[in-house]
């Protein structure tokens, strides 16, 4: 199984990126999908998670600037991140899940947002 996230980098505040996670080794369109981040001594938080019926669910943090997305033949997950603030600062890490049925989760490595004022 790999989870490959790309597309993080430095972007000012307001500024907008677009994270993307390639997945392969597993069954992409029975499994939820997600972003969460951690920042710098802070817990790791749910981002906003697309199901595999592409509901979502998201943070109240992000409302309206972030946007997950799918793409079931690319085995892809994306994040549209927009209206980035310093806040956004983090490690972002792509999840695949089975709700419901413990320890089905893969994590890929993280990709670095850094956002400046």
């Amino acid at each position: 199984v790999q989870l490959v996230e790309s597309g993080g980098g430095l972007v000012q505040a307001g500024g907008s990126l677009r994270l993307s996670c390639a997945a392969s080794g597993f069954v992409f369109m029975i499994y939820d999908m997600g972003w969460y981040r951690q920042a710098p001594g802070k817990q790791r938080e749910l981002v906003e998670q697309i199901s595999s019926k592409n509901r979502t669910n998201y943070a109240d943090s992000v409302k309206g600037r972030f946007s997950i997305s799918r793409d079931t033949n690319k085995n892809t997950v994306s994040l549209q991140m927009n209206s980035l603030k310093p806040e956004d600062t983090a490690v972002y890490y792509c999840v695949a899940f089975r709700p419901l049925i413990p320890d089905s989760d893969y994590w890929g490595q993280g990709t670095q947002v850094t956002v400046s004022s």
